[in-house]
């Protein structure tokens, strides 16, 4: 296990990483050790998506931000990330040190996301259509889509 640093100090373990969409569902997640910077993952995490994405500070590198459009109206939005952080490290209880081994650790991991993921309400963003117009327009430049 290495050393690792997150926004709230230094720490032993792993981070987890995911990948939702706008209706609370998890697409996909990634695990790396503590000490491994959170935009190493972010590449391989998006490799089959289309779309635009959001997260936080720590994923987007400087050559990355340069490269992304960002919506100001979607960026509002991103919040959806960190409730659902907060209901896995709180309602599932992702956030321990009482594991006394990997595979326990990686099981905990993997019935807190399926427990999640049968969750009846899950947080979502609740985006109207008319906010999607922005997005499609900056997804097909000149598409002359109107609403």
């Amino acid at each position: 296990m290495e050393r690792g640093k997150s926004s709230t100090g230094w720490f032993y373990g792993f981070k987890l990483h995911l990948l939702v969409d706008d209706c609370g569902h998890i697409l996909s997640f990634r695990i790396t050790r503590g000490n491994v910077d959170d935009r190493k993952p972010v590449p391989n995490s998006l490799k089959n998506f289309i779309g635009k994405v959001f997260g936080d500070r720590g994923y987007i590198s400087k050559k990355r931000a340069e490269l992304l459009a960002f919506d100001k109206l979607l960026l509002r939005k991103r919040c959806i990330i960190e409730t659902i952080n907060d209901q896995l490290k709180n309602i599932f209880d992702l956030e321990h040190s009482r594991h006394r081994s990997l595979s326990n650790y990686m099981i905990n991991i993997v019935a807190g996301l399926v427990a999640y993921s049968y969750q009846d309400n899950k947080p979502s963003l609740n985006i109207a259509k008319k906010d999607l117009i922005p997005l499609f327009q900056s997804l097909i430049p000149n598409s002359g889509y109107v609403a």
